[in-house]
């Protein structure tokens, strides 16, 4: 039996969270920066999904995105972080490169954007995805976690001769 979507209705006075993506083998990474959100629902079916939570003003954040191809939804996870929705999600058709996140080519969103910090050529890789997510949210949960001022910078090489 196939799950209904959830119907998360856009409301009247909204605005897109900021979407960085990259693409992987088995999955898209998708990370929504949303300052404190609260009230989060995350829709995941086949062809979309949809997002609508609370900032920590209040404001009413409302992304809906159409998938460049299909993906498997109950293989997909979110993981909710003080500035961030982390959403891994599943490829119906693993090995296959997404030249976008989005189905429109023509539809361009001003708050979507290529994580190029976690973007790379995956041809070459042997193994990745689960683990590789876990890893590396379980970083940014630890970042987000520490107390003090910035990190030391003092160790690092000056590069400018």
């Amino acid at each position: 039996m196939a799950m209904l979507p959830k119907n998360l209705p856009r409301p009247e006075d909204c605005q897109g969270a900021q979407a960085l993506w990259y693409d992987r083998k088995k999955y898209v990474i998708i990370n929504f920066v949303v300052q404190n959100p609260k009230d989060v629902e995350v829709d995941i079916q086949d062809t979309f999904i949809v997002l609508s939570c609370k900032d920590v003003d209040d404001n009413s954040i409302y992304n809906h995105i159409y998938f460049y191809d299909k993906v498997i939804k109950f293989d997909s996870q979110v993981k909710v972080y003080d500035r961030s929705i982390h959403i891994l999600i599943r490829k119906a058709k693993e090995n296959v490169a997404w030249p976008r996140l989005q189905k429109d080519a023509d539809l361009k969103p001003n708050w979507m954007a290529v994580d190029f910090d976690n973007w790379r050529g995956w041809e070459n890789e042997e193994d990745e995805g689960m683990a590789e997510y876990e890893q590396y949210f379980d970083m940014i949960q630890d970042m987000g976690n520490k107390k003090g001022g910035p990190p030391a910078m003092d160790d690092l090489d000056d590069l400018s001769d």
